[in-house]
């Protein structure tokens, strides 16, 4: 493996040679041909591969939103392992950051550090052709904030599972923490911002949770708590949605540990704060019953509740009455600077979504109307998984959306997005490319393309 350091900056030029002893200077030229390059710019680790053959497009792969405590391993291409084996064959440069601070909100750092790669490979590799930004999870988001802010540098995005309004995103979760602490435990000492004590917070409300999803009414609460978000139960890529109330609200219980409560709960908010300079997250002001109403898991609410015998409306109520909680003002102004795309597509965008998922995807409703209102929707397409779970594609679903993309960069027109042809072209691909991981089990299983047409519901809860 061959290392290079980036010298964007003196200072970034030793911290490299001494993260990395035995790195190439700064001008040293890489070997033609299949080799990897790691290094640190500005104290950020970074790794590029190059093909044997290399086609003039560099891939700019922003990784997901990795949580405190996660293990350290080698920046990722793509949004599954073998993704990088086949976007190599078919002659793709890769580079990618691990951001500074690496776990934890580093958005703001994200798009500095993507930026002082590409130059690194520009510098040192060579000029692509074309430089397309990709990402998953709140790496998609990333990639978009990245062709925002960078309009020069970047010509596309493919933007894979993201939660695209990352502000949104932060104040969903808080509401379906709110109102799990107001009607499971109102008395507990949980705190879900400013928290004393951020993973002690996070333990009780996990336990409380765990033993909600027990009974019947913890079972209704999970389910109401759940629809201010517009989370559906159903939480396997490889398996078909359950089709009782009870099997739907033990998915949703197991979302919520990990995702909603786990990431975005107290320790998650700590982090955000600590980033942003204070709490930006918030719910002051928000009907509960009013999304309630607007949410499209009403339906299942009301016919959770009337199993468990329980007064919905009693529980809206109480719902009201309970203490909101406010943002600092300048961490909210942080956020609104940092981490909201405005929409202005200087550049062609394909967003893949499955149509279920904890990051919804209402996000892609809410983007096409940031589209709409600040960029050209002409330059966008929407492309949806009939799949549940986060960021359940195959490779061939991964590779049909980017060639989708660079096909529009290329030569200005869109190719035929109808769900069947795309299914068709990535059946072509073979089974190889079509294992799809499924998070609630923890396994790869081969799955047909799931391409479908779909239209998703409105965000709940937008930064604007």
């Amino acid at each position: 493996m061959r290392r290079a350091t980036g010298a964007l900056t003196t200072a970034a030029l030793l911290t490299g040679l001494l993260a990395f002893p035995g790195s190439a200077a700064a001008g040293t030229k890489p070997q033609p041909g299949r080799q990897t390059y790691t290094g640190v710019i500005d104290g950020a680790e970074f790794k590029v591969e190059t093909p044997e053959r290399w086609n003039g497009t560099l891939l700019i792969f922003s990784h997901p939103y990795y949580p405190a405590g996660m293990p350290v391993f080698p920046p990722g291409h793509g949004n599954r392992d073998d993704s990088q084996t086949w976007l190599l064959e078919q002659g793709y440069a890769l580079a990618a950051s691990d951001f500074k601070g690496r776990t934890g909100f580093v958005v703001k750092e994200a798009v500095e550090d993507q930026i002082g790669v590409l130059g690194w490979f520009e510098d040192h590799v060579g000029k692509p052709r074309r430089t397309v930004a990709t990402g998953s999870s709140g790496g998609g988001a990333i990639s978009l904030l990245l062709a925002e802010r960078y309009p020069r540098r970047i010509d596309g995005v493919l933007a894979m599972c993201a939660p695209i309004d990352l502000y949104g995103q932060l104040n969903q979760s808080l509401d379906i923490n709110f109102a799990l602490k107001m009607l499971l435990a109102p008395d507990a000492d949980i705190d879900l911002v400013r928290a004393k004590d951020p993973a002690e917070s996070v333990r009780r409300l996990q336990a409380v949770l765990a033993e909600a999803a027990e009974t019947r009414a913890g079972r209704a609460r999970i389910a109401l708590a759940s629809s201010f978000g517009n989370v559906t139960g159903w939480n396997s890529a490889h398996d078909p949605m359950p089709g009782s109330v009870e099997d739907q609200a033990r998915a949703l219980a197991q979302l919520h540990q990990f995702g909603t409560i786990g990431v975005f709960g107290a320790v998650g908010q700590a982090d955000l704060a600590e980033h942003a300079g204070g709490n930006p997250s918030y719910n002051v002001g928000v009907d509960y019953r009013r999304q309630l109403a607007k949410s499209d898991q009403q339906d299942f609410v009301r016919k959770a509740y009337r199993d468990a015998g329980l007064d919905l409306d009693k529980d809206l109520a109480r719902l009201a009455a309970a203490p909101r909680i406010s943002p600092d003002p300048a961490a909210k102004r942080w956020m609104q600077r940092y981490a909201v795309l405005r929409g202005t597509t200087p550049s062609p965008v394909v967003t893949l979504h499955n149509t279920v998922d904890v990051a919804v995807a209402d996000h892609e409703h809410w983007y096409a109307g940031q589209v709409r209102e600040h960029g050209d929707p002409g330059r966008v397409r929407q492309l949806f998984a009939e799949r549940a779970t986060h960021c359940a594609f195959s490779v061939a679903e991964e590779a049909v959306a980017l060639r989708t993309l660079l096909t529009r960069i290329e030569t200005g027109s869109w190719p035929s997005t109808d769900p069947a042809r795309l299914n068709g072209a990535a059946a072509a691909l073979g089974e190889t490319w079509s294992k799809v991981f499924d998070f609630a089990a923890g396994g790869d299983a081969v799955r047909p393309p799931a391409f479908t047409a779909f239209r998703p519901n409105p965000l709940l809860r937008p930064s604007r």
